[in-house]
């Protein structure tokens, strides 16, 4: 399937990278703190983007497709909003001045892209290989939903993540940045610096999450390149969304249960794919559907801030 549409691959992945190569050496050559307004505007450009290759789909191709897309895009956009959750916690931990965390995101995205790019490559040939797959990735999915509905809170510390602890183990680390470098030299010895143990839990995080997502959009499609494209778009909007949501995540405290609603939602329609089909449209009103309540009842019922003798009694 993946031969059929070769060119339509390289095409795209070097589409891709241009515009990768044209942010990084143009727009961000360099290093400065991201405003709103600067991040809302390339939120825009890279949303805008999808949008326009979502409606070359319709033209092109055919409307199915243009509606898988548009779905599979929601789903990974809405999954990669946990990555944000994460990323707040990595540069606060980490102390990362928000001079540097643009290039942080920039080489985490440019990883992700390829570690993507082979997950959903190897997704598709099991998937056409062995069709029973389909109920692993349903069952996975459903597991995966009630988990993140069930789970508590909790204070994250980067120190044990396994990547982290690796590269402690087996590199020396500096205890200091050096301006937006991951390595560094002191007294002539070559020392990794905080902001590459950074981008390695970044890698990390999103390896993890991509191990949810994916599964999740050929629950929608089960054309490879659709999930490719719909996956790559969501995550090259993932800096701007950051640097736009950061400040504010805290407001949308109901949507982890959305996001688990609609890994749920995906789950059962992979197991029940064999019994029924659930038409993409559909699913893409569902997948809707689920964000919107979510958003709005997370503002209609804002969380309650802990008063400084609650935050006194929980001390004791």
């Amino acid at each position: 399937m993946i031969a059929d549409n070769l060119f339509l691959w390289i095409g795209f992945t070097v589409g891709v990278l241009a515009l990768l190569a044209l942010d990084l050496g143009v727009f961000h050559r360099k290093s400065h703190v991201v405003s709103m307004r600067e991040s809302l505007t390339w939120s825009a450009v890279w949303i805008g983007l999808a949008l326009l290759f979502n409606a070359s789909l319709f033209i092109w191709m055919d409307s199915g497709k243009g509606v898988e897309f548009l779905a599979g895009y929601l789903i990974e956009k809405s999954l990669s909003i946990d990555n944000i959750f994460v990323f707040v916690m990595l540069f606060t931990y980490f102390k990362v001045p928000p001079l540097y965390q643009h290039k942080v995101l920039f080489w985490g995205v440019l990883g992700a892209f390829v570690m993507r790019a082979v997950l959903i490559i190897a997704g598709a040939a099991l998937l056409q290989e062995y069709n029973w797959i389909l109920y692993v990735f349903g069952g996975f999915l459903v597991l995966t939903a009630i988990k993140m509905a069930l789970q508590k809170e909790e204070a994250m510390n980067p120190e044990k993540n396994p990547v982290v602890r690796l590269a402690r183990r087996f590199m020396s680390v500096s205890n200091e940045y050096d301006g937006d470098r991951f390595f560094t030299l002191r007294n002539g010895k070559r020392l990794a610096t905080p902001l590459f143990l950074v981008l390695l839990a970044v890698e990390f995080t999103d390896l993890i999450f991509a191990v949810d997502s994916i599964p999740a959009i050929f629950a929608v499609t089960n054309d490879p390149f659709i999930v490719y494209t719909s996956n790559i778009f969501a995550i090259l909007g993932l800096r701007s969304l950051y640097f736009a949501l950061a400040g504010i995540m805290d407001k949308f405290h109901y949507l982890k249960q959305g996001l688990a609603a609609i890994l749920a939602f995906v789950g059962v329609k992979m197991l029940v794919s064999q019994v029924y089909h659930i038409p993409p449209f559909v699913s893409l009103a569902v997948i809707l559907s689920i964000l919107a309540i979510s958003v709005v009842v997370s503002l209609l019922r804002p969380q309650a801030v802990p008063t400084a003798q609650e935050n006194t009694d929980t001390a004791v």
